[in-house]
Formats: structure tokens, C-alpha cells, sequence
């Protein structure tokens, strides 16, 4: 008997368990997005003024979730206000339209800075000797549920859309790539065909990007992205936003697998 009590509550708390973020999402989602947060994304994320009305209004969506679900920490004496969050939700949510998306579900807090912040950084030596040194970030993304940011850098990401230069892009394609446990540069395809062409496309456009870092060559894709397959994703994602027509014309199939995986086509909003 107490058994069947006790499976009988599991059976209830499971249930309350998916029902009620359900409804809470449906209510959130019922009210009108405000005004105040419309205007911050036209003044900061450019490409939104050329969005078709349903693009706009399911990144609105996007964007209320977002907010109602992570949690914004000022660091560094930075008081956060709606201009920081509307602006970092928008773009962060700039990754997610027209996909099916679990919406960072692993993330849980963004901590912003001022500026640039220092912060330790372990070094693999060649001979395979770990060194910890201090440098200066931009931002990180960690696999704990946790996302940081310097706030001068979103907003030189965000006044300049066409340079492929985006914190906030960067550290979310990590982001993406994490949520399959390891950032390797492969986020979630889906069907196992896509792995293959994901690949060989990807590890093409790496190698010759390494090639070019070696030889300080010109790159449309920065030399940062050289570093590993992870770096090299999210920067190709920063790329594949803010530097579509020059993507597409320089490296065809890389664009091509990326409109794939991120379901938009950038040019359309330039």
C-alpha cells in the first residue's frame, strides 16, 4: 500500500514537473512584448529592422523566455538594467530562430563586466606541461551553467554588425556546442548523415584556416578561429551573421552547412 502511494505521488510531482513550466511559458508568452524592449533591439541589433513580422515576432518570443529563465549578475561594480539584458538576450536568441531548441537549457546565469576582465587561463606546453597564467577576457563560456561577458565588447559587437567581430555570438555558438558534453566544434545535427558532410566541410575550412594563421595571411574568417575546432565554430559563427554575402562568396560550403544547421539565411536582413 505504501508503495502504491508512493508511486502514485512520484507519478504527480512528474507530471507537475512538465506542466507547470508549460503553463508558465504559455503565460509569459501571452503578454505583450514591451515597447521600451522593441526599441533596444532596433537600436542594437541591426539586422532586426529587416526581419519579416513572424522572424520578429519569435525572436520576441525567444527573447521573453530568455529573460524569464537566466539570471543577469553585474560584476565589478556594473549595475545591470534592461539595455544590457534585451540587447544580450536579442543576439544570444539570434542563434536559435526557425530550430528546435531546448533554449540554452543547460545555461542558468550571465555574469557581465564593465570592460575586459582579467581572469587565470591554463596553457598546455607541446612536452604536455600545464602552466596557469592570467590574461585578458572578453568572454567565456563554461559547461556549469554559467556565461561571462565584457559589456563595452557587446556593445562594440552590437554598434558594428558587419565586421564578424560578436562576444555575444562567440560565446553562445560555444554554448550550443557544449550541449553535446564536449566543445569539439560539432554541435547537435541531428541526423547522423549530417555529421559527415559537417565534417569534412568543417575540418576542410580548419586546416586551411590553420594554414593561413601560420603564414599571417589575410583571412575573412579570423585566425582566432585557428586555435581549435571549437574556437574555429564559434567564430565561423560570428562570421556566418555579420559577414554572410562575404562567406557565402568566399567559402560556399562552409556557408551553406552552417544556414543549414542555424535554419536562417543572413543575407535576406543585409
Amino acid at each position: 500500500m505504501e508503495v502504491g502511494i508512493f508511486l502514485l505521488v512520484a507519478a504527480i510531482l512528474l507530471i507537475l514537473a512538465v506542466a507547470v513550466p508549460r503553463f508558465r511559458r504559455r503565460r509569459i508568452l501571452a503578454r505583450p512584448f514591451p515597447a521600451s524592449w522593441n526599441q533596444i533591439l532596433r537600436r542594437n541589433l541591426p539586422v532586426y529592422a529587416a526581419f519579416p513580422a513572424p522572424l520578429k515576432h519569435q525572436l520576441q518570443q525567444l527573447v521573453v523566455l530568455f529573460l524569464d529563465e537566466k539570471k543577469f549578475y553585474g560584476c565589478g561594480g556594473l549595475e545591470m538594467d534592461d539595455e544590457m539584458r534585451v540587447t544580450i538576450a536579442g543576439e544570444a536568441c539570434l542563434l536559435l530562430l526557425n530550430r528546435p531548441t531546448s533554449g540554452y537549457a543547460g545555461l542558468q546565469a550571465i555574469l557581465v563586466y564593465p570592460a575586459a576582465y582579467m581572469a587565470p587561463r591554463e596553457q598546455r606546453d607541446s612536452s604536455g606541461v600545464v602552466s596557469t597564467h592570467t590574461g585578458t577576457m572578453l568572454g567565456e563560456s563554461w559547461s556549469n551553467g554559467k556565461l561571462i561577458l565584457s559589456w563595452d565588447d557587446v556593445q562594440r559587437g552590437a554598434s558594428n554588425f558587419s565586421d564578424g567581430q560578436n562576444v555575444v555570438l562567440h560565446e553562445f555558438a560555444h554554448q550550443l556546442d557544449q550541449e553535446t558534453g564536449s566543445a569539439n566544434g560539432a554541435p547537435g545535427l541531428g541526423k547522423r548523415s549530417s555529421y559527415q558532410s559537417w565534417a569534412r566541410v568543417l575540418s576542410t575550412e580548419f586546416e586551411q584556416l590553420q594554414h593561413e594563421a601560420q603564414r599571417n595571411r589575410p583571412s575573412l574568417i579570423d585566425h582566432y578561429g585557428a586555435s581549435n575546432p571549437g574556437e574555429f565554430f564559434a567564430v565561423v559563427t560570428e562570421t556566418f551573421f555579420e559577414r554572410p554575402r562575404q562567406l557565402r562568396q568566399m567559402h560556399p560550403e562552409l556557408f551553406e552547412q552552417l544556414k543549414t544547421y542555424y535554419c536562417v539565411d543572413p543575407t535576406q536582413w543585409q
